[in-house]
Protein backbone atom coordinates (compact mmCIF):
# COMPACT_ATOMS: atom_id res chain seq x y z
CA UNK A 1 0.00 0.00 0.00
CA UNK A 2 2.84 2.64 0.64
CA UNK A 3 3.87 2.35 -2.94
CA UNK A 4 0.59 3.53 -3.76
CA UNK A 5 1.26 6.78 -2.77
CA UNK A 6 4.31 7.80 -4.73
CA UNK A 7 4.08 10.86 -7.16
CA UNK A 8 1.50 12.05 -4.84
CA UNK A 9 1.82 15.86 -3.93
CA UNK A 10 1.75 16.45 -0.39
CA UNK A 11 1.86 19.03 2.26
CA UNK A 12 4.02 18.20 5.78
CA UNK A 13 3.67 20.28 8.81
CA UNK A 14 6.31 19.46 11.24
CA UNK A 15 5.34 22.05 13.74
CA UNK A 16 6.44 25.89 14.64
CA UNK A 17 10.12 24.77 14.61
CA UNK A 18 10.35 23.46 11.20
CA UNK A 19 7.60 24.58 9.55
CA UNK A 20 5.58 23.35 6.46
CA UNK A 21 7.07 21.21 3.69
CA UNK A 22 5.46 20.60 0.27
CA UNK A 23 6.60 18.30 -2.54
CA UNK A 24 6.24 14.96 -4.23
CA UNK A 25 6.39 11.31 -2.76
CA UNK A 26 9.19 9.77 -3.93
CA UNK A 27 10.01 7.03 -1.17
CA UNK A 28 7.95 5.56 1.72
CA UNK A 29 9.45 3.07 4.10
CA UNK A 30 7.41 1.44 6.39
CA UNK A 31 9.99 -0.11 8.12
CA UNK A 32 12.10 3.05 9.50
CA UNK A 33 8.81 4.73 9.34
CA UNK A 34 10.06 7.82 6.95
CA UNK A 35 8.91 9.28 3.97
CA UNK A 36 10.81 11.55 1.13
CA UNK A 37 10.01 14.46 -0.74
CA UNK A 38 12.13 15.09 -3.77
CA UNK A 39 12.19 18.68 -4.92
CA UNK A 40 10.85 20.09 -1.75
CA UNK A 41 9.42 23.42 -0.77
CA UNK A 42 10.15 24.93 2.64
CA UNK A 43 6.83 27.36 3.51
CA UNK A 44 6.64 28.45 -0.10
CA UNK A 45 10.03 29.19 -0.61
CA UNK A 46 12.24 26.04 -3.11
CA UNK A 47 14.53 24.48 -0.79
CA UNK A 48 18.29 24.02 -2.04
CA UNK A 49 18.56 20.49 -1.30
CA UNK A 50 16.63 17.99 -3.48
CA UNK A 51 15.29 15.65 -1.22
CA UNK A 52 14.47 15.72 2.23
CA UNK A 53 13.34 12.91 4.35
CA UNK A 54 10.75 12.88 7.44
CA UNK A 55 10.38 10.88 10.19
CA UNK A 56 6.91 10.06 11.65
CA UNK A 57 7.32 11.34 14.67
CA UNK A 58 8.12 15.00 13.41
CA UNK A 59 4.94 15.16 11.38
CA UNK A 60 1.96 16.77 13.14
CA UNK A 61 -0.23 17.11 10.02
CA UNK A 62 -0.18 15.55 6.51
CA UNK A 63 -2.04 16.50 3.54
CA UNK A 64 -2.13 15.25 0.36
CA UNK A 65 -2.52 17.94 -2.33
CA UNK A 66 -2.31 16.07 -5.75
CA UNK A 67 -3.35 12.11 -6.00
CA UNK A 68 -1.79 10.69 -9.80
CA UNK A 69 -4.47 8.84 -11.44
CA UNK A 70 -4.35 5.35 -13.25
CA UNK A 71 -3.00 7.31 -16.99
CA UNK A 72 -0.77 9.62 -15.21
CA UNK A 73 2.39 9.50 -16.66
CA UNK A 74 4.56 11.80 -14.78
CA UNK A 75 7.11 10.40 -12.45
CA UNK A 76 8.11 11.90 -8.73
CA UNK A 77 9.51 15.08 -9.19
CA UNK A 78 8.48 16.47 -12.48
CA UNK A 79 10.40 19.30 -12.84
CA UNK A 80 7.31 21.14 -15.02
CA UNK A 81 5.19 21.27 -11.76
CA UNK A 82 7.97 21.22 -9.05
CA UNK A 83 9.47 24.34 -10.86
CA UNK A 84 6.49 26.62 -10.52
CA UNK A 85 5.79 25.49 -6.64
CA UNK A 86 3.05 23.54 -5.43
CA UNK A 87 -0.53 25.02 -5.99
CA UNK A 88 -2.79 23.00 -3.42
CA UNK A 89 -6.48 22.62 -5.16
CA UNK A 90 -9.16 20.32 -3.38
CA UNK A 91 -7.22 17.62 -1.23
CA UNK A 92 -7.67 14.99 1.20
CA UNK A 93 -6.24 15.16 4.69
CA UNK A 94 -4.63 12.36 6.20
CA UNK A 95 -3.60 11.54 10.00
CA UNK A 96 -0.20 9.47 11.00
CA UNK A 97 -1.02 5.92 11.97
CA UNK A 98 0.72 3.43 14.25
CA UNK A 99 2.03 1.48 11.15
CA UNK A 100 3.04 4.54 9.52
CA UNK A 101 1.25 4.56 6.75
CA UNK A 102 -1.97 7.36 6.29
CA UNK A 103 -5.74 6.71 6.38
CA UNK A 104 -7.80 8.79 3.33
CA UNK A 105 -10.42 11.08 3.90
CA UNK A 106 -12.44 12.15 1.15
CA UNK A 107 -12.85 15.79 2.43
CA UNK A 108 -12.28 19.34 1.03
CA UNK A 109 -9.69 21.11 2.86
CA UNK A 110 -10.90 23.82 5.11
CA UNK A 111 -11.61 26.94 3.45
CA UNK A 112 -10.44 29.01 5.70
CA UNK A 113 -7.02 28.04 5.23
CA UNK A 114 -4.90 31.09 3.96
CA UNK A 115 -4.11 30.60 0.02
CA UNK A 116 -0.90 30.31 -1.55
CA UNK A 117 0.07 33.26 -3.90
CA UNK A 118 -0.07 32.08 -7.40
CA UNK A 119 3.02 32.13 -9.56
CA UNK A 120 3.43 33.15 -13.21
CA UNK A 121 2.95 29.58 -14.79
CA UNK A 122 -0.94 29.44 -13.93
CA UNK A 123 -2.38 25.73 -13.29
CA UNK A 124 -5.67 24.38 -12.71
CA UNK A 125 -6.95 22.74 -10.16
CA UNK A 126 -7.09 18.78 -10.55
CA UNK A 127 -9.92 16.23 -9.54
CA UNK A 128 -9.17 13.51 -7.45
CA UNK A 129 -9.27 10.28 -8.71
CA UNK A 130 -8.83 7.44 -5.83
CA UNK A 131 -8.24 3.85 -6.80
CA UNK A 132 -10.58 1.16 -5.26
CA UNK A 133 -7.91 0.25 -2.92
CA UNK A 134 -7.54 3.86 -1.97
CA UNK A 135 -11.36 4.33 -0.75
CA UNK A 136 -12.78 3.88 2.74
CA UNK A 137 -15.69 4.43 4.60
CA UNK A 138 -16.68 7.77 6.35
CA UNK A 139 -17.54 5.46 9.29
CA UNK A 140 -14.32 4.04 9.42
CA UNK A 141 -12.49 7.46 9.28
CA UNK A 142 -14.17 9.19 11.87
CA UNK A 143 -13.31 5.78 14.10
CA UNK A 144 -9.41 6.27 13.08
CA UNK A 145 -9.60 9.84 13.33
CA UNK A 146 -10.96 9.39 16.97
CA UNK A 147 -8.52 7.52 18.11
CA UNK A 148 -5.74 10.05 16.76
CA UNK A 149 -6.66 12.48 18.54
CA UNK A 150 -6.88 10.71 21.78
CA UNK A 151 -3.15 9.32 20.77
CA UNK A 152 -1.58 12.29 19.75
CA UNK A 153 -2.97 14.83 21.44
CA UNK A 154 -4.88 16.42 18.02
CA UNK A 155 -7.57 18.62 18.13
CA UNK A 156 -10.01 19.33 14.86
CA UNK A 157 -10.96 23.11 14.27
CA UNK A 158 -12.36 24.87 11.23
CA UNK A 159 -12.36 20.80 9.24
CA UNK A 160 -8.86 20.65 9.29
CA UNK A 161 -6.23 18.58 11.86
CA UNK A 162 -3.44 20.20 13.75
CA UNK A 163 -1.13 19.41 16.46
CA UNK A 164 -2.27 20.78 20.12
CA UNK A 165 1.31 20.96 21.57
CA UNK A 166 4.54 20.73 19.89
CA UNK A 167 6.02 16.81 19.68
CA UNK A 168 9.11 16.14 21.82
CA UNK A 169 10.59 14.67 19.22
CA UNK A 170 11.49 16.85 16.40
CA UNK A 171 14.57 16.63 14.78
CA UNK A 172 15.62 19.04 11.91
CA UNK A 173 15.08 17.18 8.14
CA UNK A 174 18.63 15.97 6.93
CA UNK A 175 19.83 17.81 4.48
CA UNK A 176 21.79 16.59 1.40
CA UNK A 177 23.83 18.49 -1.23
CA UNK A 178 25.43 21.36 -1.79
CA UNK A 179 25.28 24.89 -3.78
CA UNK A 180 28.46 25.47 -6.02
CA UNK A 181 30.39 22.87 -3.65
CA UNK A 182 29.56 25.60 -0.10
CA UNK A 183 26.72 26.84 1.81
CA UNK A 184 24.73 28.94 0.84
CA UNK A 185 25.88 32.61 2.71
CA UNK A 186 23.31 34.70 5.14
CA UNK A 187 22.84 36.98 2.09
CA UNK A 188 22.50 34.71 -0.41
CA UNK A 189 19.67 33.26 1.66
CA UNK A 190 17.73 36.05 2.36
CA UNK A 191 18.35 38.02 -1.80
CA UNK A 192 19.60 34.86 -3.96
CA UNK A 193 15.78 34.39 -4.55
CA UNK A 194 15.52 33.79 -8.68
CA UNK A 195 13.17 36.35 -10.34
CA UNK A 196 10.88 33.84 -11.69
CA UNK A 197 9.81 33.04 -8.24
CA UNK A 198 8.35 36.14 -7.69
CA UNK A 199 4.57 36.24 -8.14
CA UNK A 200 3.06 39.02 -10.35
CA UNK A 201 -0.35 39.30 -9.23
CA UNK A 202 -0.68 40.99 -6.31
CA UNK A 203 -2.13 39.27 -3.20
CA UNK A 204 -6.10 38.79 -2.71
CA UNK A 205 -6.85 40.09 1.13
CA UNK A 206 -9.98 40.49 1.26
CA UNK A 207 -10.84 37.19 -0.52
CA UNK A 208 -8.78 35.20 1.84
CA UNK A 209 -10.62 37.24 4.64
CA UNK A 210 -13.78 36.43 3.41
CA UNK A 211 -12.57 32.99 3.69
CA UNK A 212 -12.49 33.58 7.70
CA UNK A 213 -15.52 32.43 9.23
CA UNK A 214 -15.98 34.83 11.94
CA UNK A 215 -19.46 34.11 13.41
CA UNK A 216 -18.21 30.50 13.71
CA UNK A 217 -15.08 31.69 15.56
CA UNK A 218 -17.10 34.30 17.72
CA UNK A 219 -19.71 31.39 18.67
CA UNK A 220 -16.85 29.33 20.06
CA UNK A 221 -15.11 31.59 21.88
CA UNK A 222 -19.10 32.35 23.63
CA UNK A 223 -19.64 28.57 23.77
CA UNK A 224 -15.90 28.06 25.60
CA UNK A 225 -16.81 31.19 28.28
CA UNK A 226 -19.93 29.70 29.21
CA UNK A 227 -18.45 26.40 30.05
CA UNK A 228 -15.72 27.75 31.75
CA UNK A 229 -17.38 30.30 33.90
CA UNK A 230 -15.14 33.59 32.75
CA UNK A 231 -18.01 35.78 31.95
CA UNK A 232 -18.98 38.09 34.99
CA UNK A 233 -21.85 36.79 37.56
CA UNK A 234 -24.43 38.40 39.97
CA UNK A 235 -25.83 40.92 37.38
CA UNK A 236 -29.17 40.21 35.96
CA UNK A 237 -28.35 40.90 32.54
CA UNK A 238 -24.87 39.39 33.03
CA UNK A 239 -22.96 42.38 31.84
CA UNK A 240 -19.92 43.58 33.11
CA UNK A 241 -19.38 46.07 35.79
CA UNK A 242 -18.36 49.45 35.32
CA UNK A 243 -16.52 51.55 38.26
CA UNK A 244 -16.79 55.41 38.63
CA UNK A 245 -13.52 57.31 39.21
CA UNK A 246 -14.35 57.20 43.47
CA UNK A 247 -15.19 53.26 43.32
CA UNK A 248 -13.14 50.50 44.85
CA UNK A 249 -12.59 47.74 41.94
CA UNK A 250 -11.35 45.54 44.54
CA UNK A 251 -13.63 44.45 46.78
CA UNK A 252 -12.92 42.75 50.84
CA UNK A 253 -15.89 40.23 50.52
CA UNK A 254 -17.98 38.77 47.70
CA UNK A 255 -21.40 41.27 46.26
CA UNK A 256 -24.70 39.13 47.72
CA UNK A 257 -26.98 40.86 45.23
CA UNK A 258 -29.85 39.46 47.35
CA UNK A 259 -29.79 41.18 50.42
CA UNK A 260 -33.22 42.00 51.51
CA UNK A 261 -35.47 39.10 52.07
CA UNK A 262 -39.68 39.25 53.12
CA UNK A 263 -41.42 37.25 55.05
CA UNK A 264 -43.71 35.88 52.83
CA UNK A 265 -43.00 34.78 49.23
CA UNK A 266 -42.90 38.52 47.18
CA UNK A 267 -45.37 39.19 44.23
CA UNK A 268 -43.19 40.76 42.48
CA UNK A 269 -39.03 41.83 42.49
CA UNK A 270 -37.36 44.96 41.42
CA UNK A 271 -33.55 45.07 40.64
CA UNK A 272 -31.19 48.57 41.23
CA UNK A 273 -28.93 49.73 39.04
CA UNK A 274 -26.14 48.01 40.67
CA UNK A 275 -27.94 44.66 40.94
CA UNK A 276 -29.72 44.60 43.82
CA UNK A 277 -32.87 42.44 44.45
CA UNK A 278 -35.84 44.87 46.10
CA UNK A 279 -38.47 42.69 46.99
CA UNK A 280 -42.20 44.22 46.86
CA UNK A 281 -44.41 43.69 50.61
CA UNK A 282 -48.08 43.87 51.17
CA UNK A 283 -49.83 47.26 51.65
CA UNK A 284 -50.88 45.23 55.14
CA UNK A 285 -46.98 44.61 55.76
CA UNK A 286 -45.87 48.56 54.53
CA UNK A 287 -49.12 49.34 56.95
CA UNK A 288 -47.25 47.16 59.81
CA UNK A 289 -43.91 48.41 59.43
CA UNK A 290 -45.04 52.33 59.14
CA UNK A 291 -47.13 51.84 62.48
CA UNK A 292 -44.31 50.00 64.44
CA UNK A 293 -42.04 53.04 62.92
CA UNK A 294 -44.54 55.58 64.64
CA UNK A 295 -44.42 53.60 67.87
CA UNK A 296 -40.26 54.15 67.91
CA UNK A 297 -40.68 57.88 67.42
CA UNK A 298 -40.49 57.84 63.53
CA UNK A 299 -43.58 59.93 63.94
CA UNK A 300 -45.78 61.11 60.86
CA UNK A 301 -44.84 64.99 60.32
CA UNK A 302 -40.70 63.48 60.56
CA UNK A 303 -41.94 61.13 57.91
CA UNK A 304 -44.30 63.60 55.82
CA UNK A 305 -40.95 65.65 55.90
CA UNK A 306 -38.56 63.10 54.37
CA UNK A 307 -41.38 62.21 51.86
CA UNK A 308 -41.50 65.76 50.69
CA UNK A 309 -37.80 66.48 50.68
CA UNK A 310 -37.41 62.94 48.82
CA UNK A 311 -39.70 63.49 46.23
CA UNK A 312 -39.46 67.50 45.29
CA UNK A 313 -35.37 66.08 44.87
CA UNK A 314 -36.91 63.91 41.74
CA UNK A 315 -39.27 66.35 40.82
CA UNK A 316 -36.33 69.12 39.83
CA UNK A 317 -34.30 66.21 38.61
CA UNK A 318 -37.03 65.66 36.15
CA UNK A 319 -37.82 69.25 35.91
CA UNK A 320 -34.05 69.55 34.44
CA UNK A 321 -31.86 69.96 37.24
CA UNK A 322 -29.26 72.42 37.28
CA UNK A 323 -29.51 73.10 33.17
CA UNK A 324 -33.52 74.38 33.76
CA UNK A 325 -33.02 75.95 37.77
CA UNK A 326 -30.22 78.14 37.65
CA UNK A 327 -29.76 82.43 38.45
CA UNK A 328 -29.29 82.84 34.60
CA UNK A 329 -32.22 81.10 33.75
CA UNK A 330 -34.97 82.95 35.87
CA UNK A 331 -37.20 83.86 32.91
CA UNK A 332 -38.04 79.88 32.38
CA UNK A 333 -39.40 79.36 35.76
CA UNK A 334 -40.79 75.41 35.91
CA UNK A 335 -44.58 75.10 36.43
CA UNK A 336 -45.99 71.94 38.77
CA UNK A 337 -49.13 70.92 39.51
CA UNK A 338 -49.58 69.67 42.37
CA UNK A 339 -53.21 67.27 42.73
CA UNK A 340 -53.62 66.83 46.23
CA UNK A 341 -56.59 64.42 48.28
CA UNK A 342 -57.75 65.06 51.73
CA UNK A 343 -55.87 62.19 53.37
CA UNK A 344 -52.22 61.17 54.12
CA UNK A 345 -51.20 61.25 50.75
CA UNK A 346 -52.05 64.59 50.00
CA UNK A 347 -50.30 65.87 53.37
CA UNK A 348 -47.07 64.24 51.40
CA UNK A 349 -47.79 66.11 48.11
CA UNK A 350 -48.22 69.45 49.80
CA UNK A 351 -45.05 69.28 52.07
CA UNK A 352 -43.29 68.45 48.23
CA UNK A 353 -44.85 71.83 46.97
CA UNK A 354 -43.16 73.52 50.02
CA UNK A 355 -39.98 72.09 48.91
CA UNK A 356 -40.10 72.72 45.45
CA UNK A 357 -41.41 76.49 46.05
CA UNK A 358 -38.27 77.23 48.09
CA UNK A 359 -36.45 76.18 45.27
CA UNK A 360 -38.19 78.63 42.86
CA UNK A 361 -40.54 76.67 41.33
CA UNK A 362 -44.01 77.92 40.08
CA UNK A 363 -46.09 75.42 41.99
CA UNK A 364 -49.93 75.09 41.84
CA UNK A 365 -51.73 73.36 44.68
CA UNK A 366 -55.54 71.90 43.52
CA UNK A 367 -57.26 71.02 47.30
CA UNK A 368 -60.96 70.34 47.23
CA UNK A 369 -62.78 72.35 50.10
CA UNK A 370 -63.68 70.07 52.82
CA UNK A 371 -65.18 71.30 56.63
CA UNK A 372 -62.90 69.46 58.45
CA UNK A 373 -59.53 68.88 57.56
CA UNK A 374 -57.02 66.04 58.86
CA UNK A 375 -54.62 67.90 61.02
CA UNK A 376 -51.30 66.66 59.07
CA UNK A 377 -52.72 68.54 56.21
CA UNK A 378 -53.51 71.73 58.39
CA UNK A 379 -50.37 71.76 59.46
CA UNK A 380 -48.82 71.46 55.75
CA UNK A 381 -51.05 74.13 54.92
CA UNK A 382 -50.17 76.47 56.81
CA UNK A 383 -46.35 76.21 56.15
CA UNK A 384 -47.06 76.13 52.05
CA UNK A 385 -48.81 79.78 52.73
CA UNK A 386 -46.05 80.98 53.70
CA UNK A 387 -44.34 80.75 50.11
CA UNK A 388 -44.90 82.01 46.70
CA UNK A 389 -46.89 78.91 45.72
CA UNK A 390 -50.71 79.36 44.78
CA UNK A 391 -53.47 77.38 46.38
CA UNK A 392 -56.82 76.78 44.54
CA UNK A 393 -60.11 74.59 45.16
CA UNK A 394 -61.51 74.21 41.87
CA UNK A 395 -60.73 72.81 38.50
CA UNK A 396 -61.26 75.96 36.93
CA UNK A 397 -58.54 77.52 38.27
CA UNK A 398 -55.85 75.36 36.59
CA UNK A 399 -53.85 76.27 34.12
CA UNK A 400 -55.27 75.97 30.52
CA UNK A 401 -51.59 75.16 28.87
CA UNK A 402 -49.94 72.60 29.60
CA UNK A 403 -47.51 72.86 32.41
CA UNK A 404 -44.06 71.14 33.15
CA UNK A 405 -44.80 68.43 35.52
CA UNK A 406 -47.92 67.12 37.67
CA UNK A 407 -47.19 65.29 40.50
CA UNK A 408 -50.59 63.33 41.32
CA UNK A 409 -51.08 62.79 44.94
CA UNK A 410 -55.30 62.04 44.80
CA UNK A 411 -55.41 58.47 45.24
CA UNK A 412 -55.16 56.86 48.45
CA UNK A 413 -55.19 52.92 49.15
CA UNK A 414 -58.48 53.18 51.45
CA UNK A 415 -60.72 55.81 50.86
CA UNK A 416 -61.95 54.20 47.38
CA UNK A 417 -65.15 56.48 47.92
CA UNK A 418 -63.09 59.63 46.81
CA UNK A 419 -63.49 58.34 43.42
CA UNK A 420 -66.78 58.83 42.81
CA UNK A 421 -66.99 62.54 43.90
CA UNK A 422 -67.13 65.11 40.90
CA UNK A 423 -64.41 66.75 42.13
CA UNK A 424 -62.16 63.73 41.75
CA UNK A 425 -63.65 63.72 38.08
CA UNK A 426 -62.81 66.41 36.77
CA UNK A 427 -59.58 66.89 38.17
CA UNK A 428 -58.62 63.74 36.48
CA UNK A 429 -60.05 64.63 33.13
CA UNK A 430 -58.10 67.88 33.30
CA UNK A 431 -54.63 66.26 33.83
CA UNK A 432 -55.61 63.34 31.10
CA UNK A 433 -56.30 66.24 28.57
CA UNK A 434 -52.89 68.43 29.60
CA UNK A 435 -50.52 66.17 28.42
CA UNK A 436 -48.02 66.63 30.94
CA UNK A 437 -45.68 64.10 32.46
CA UNK A 438 -46.79 62.90 35.77
CA UNK A 439 -45.35 61.73 38.69
CA UNK A 440 -47.17 59.62 41.48
CA UNK A 441 -46.11 59.80 44.73
CA UNK A 442 -46.96 56.02 47.10
CA UNK A 443 -49.57 55.14 44.39
CA UNK A 444 -52.13 52.20 45.65
CA UNK A 445 -51.72 48.64 44.04
CA UNK A 446 -54.66 48.39 42.41
CA UNK A 447 -54.41 49.56 39.12
CA UNK A 448 -58.42 50.00 39.05
CA UNK A 449 -57.82 52.93 41.59
CA UNK A 450 -55.62 54.61 39.43
CA UNK A 451 -57.35 57.05 37.22
CA UNK A 452 -54.22 58.70 36.15
CA UNK A 453 -51.41 56.93 34.09
CA UNK A 454 -48.32 57.77 35.56
CA UNK A 455 -45.11 58.19 34.19
CA UNK A 456 -43.05 57.86 37.12
CA UNK A 457 -44.20 56.67 40.38
CA UNK A 458 -42.25 57.28 43.96
CA UNK A 459 -42.42 54.32 46.42
CA UNK A 460 -42.15 54.76 50.36
CA UNK A 461 -39.48 52.33 52.51
CA UNK A 462 -40.12 48.70 50.27
CA UNK A 463 -42.37 49.05 46.99
CA UNK A 464 -45.47 47.78 46.82
CA UNK A 465 -46.54 45.22 43.91
CA UNK A 466 -46.82 48.19 41.34
CA UNK A 467 -48.25 47.45 37.63
CA UNK A 468 -47.43 48.83 34.34
CA UNK A 469 -49.69 51.98 34.80
CA UNK A 470 -47.43 53.03 37.50
CA UNK A 471 -44.72 53.39 34.99
CA UNK A 472 -41.35 53.47 36.54
CA UNK A 473 -40.80 52.74 40.03
CA UNK A 474 -38.50 54.83 41.97
CA UNK A 475 -37.56 54.31 45.75
CA UNK A 476 -36.51 56.44 48.55
CA UNK A 477 -35.72 56.34 51.57
CA UNK A 478 -37.96 57.67 54.52
CA UNK A 479 -35.70 57.08 57.52
CA UNK A 480 -36.78 53.44 58.38
CA UNK A 481 -34.41 52.56 61.07
CA UNK A 482 -32.85 48.66 60.28
CA UNK A 483 -33.99 47.22 63.49
CA UNK A 484 -37.67 48.21 63.21
CA UNK A 485 -37.62 46.57 60.10
CA UNK A 486 -36.45 43.39 61.63
CA UNK A 487 -38.78 43.67 64.53
CA UNK A 488 -41.76 42.85 61.36
CA UNK A 489 -39.72 40.13 60.38
CA UNK A 490 -37.91 41.64 57.47
CA UNK A 491 -33.67 41.47 57.07
CA UNK A 492 -33.12 44.79 55.50
CA UNK A 493 -30.07 45.83 54.36
CA UNK A 494 -30.04 49.31 52.70
CA UNK A 495 -29.65 49.12 48.95
CA UNK A 496 -29.89 53.51 48.39
CA UNK A 497 -25.88 53.85 48.76
CA UNK A 498 -25.09 57.23 48.65
CA UNK A 499 -28.38 58.27 47.41
CA UNK A 500 -31.86 59.05 49.13
CA UNK A 501 -33.94 57.84 45.49
CA UNK A 502 -32.60 55.09 43.92
CA UNK A 503 -34.76 53.89 40.33
CA UNK A 504 -35.81 50.11 40.47
CA UNK A 505 -36.30 47.91 36.92
CA UNK A 506 -38.47 45.13 37.01
CA UNK A 507 -36.82 41.44 37.37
Amino acid sequence: MATDWLGSIVSINCGESLGVYQGRVSAVDQVSQTISLTRPFHNGVKCVVPEVTFRAGDITELKILEIPGPGDSRKCGDPQQMETGIIPGVGCQVGPSQNGTGKVLKKPISSSAPQNIPRKTEMKNQDIIISPQQQCSKSYMDRHLETLTQSKGFRRRHNSWSSSSRHPNQVTPKKSGLKNGQMKSKDDECFGDDIDEIPDTDFDFEGNLALFDKAAVFEEIETYERRSGTRSRGTPNEKPARYRHDENILESEPIVYRRIVVPQNANKEFCTDSGLVVPSVSYELHKKLLSVAEKHGLTLERRLEMTGVCASQMALSLLGGPNRLNPKNVHQRPTVALLCGPHVKGAQGISCGRHLSNHDVHVILFLPNFVKMLESITNELNLFSKTQGQQVSSVKDLPDTPVDLVINCLDCHENAFLRDQPWYKAVVDWANQNRAPVLSIDPPISEMELGIDAKWSLALGLPLPLGERAGRVYLCDIGIPQKVFQEVGINYHSPFGCKFVIPLHST
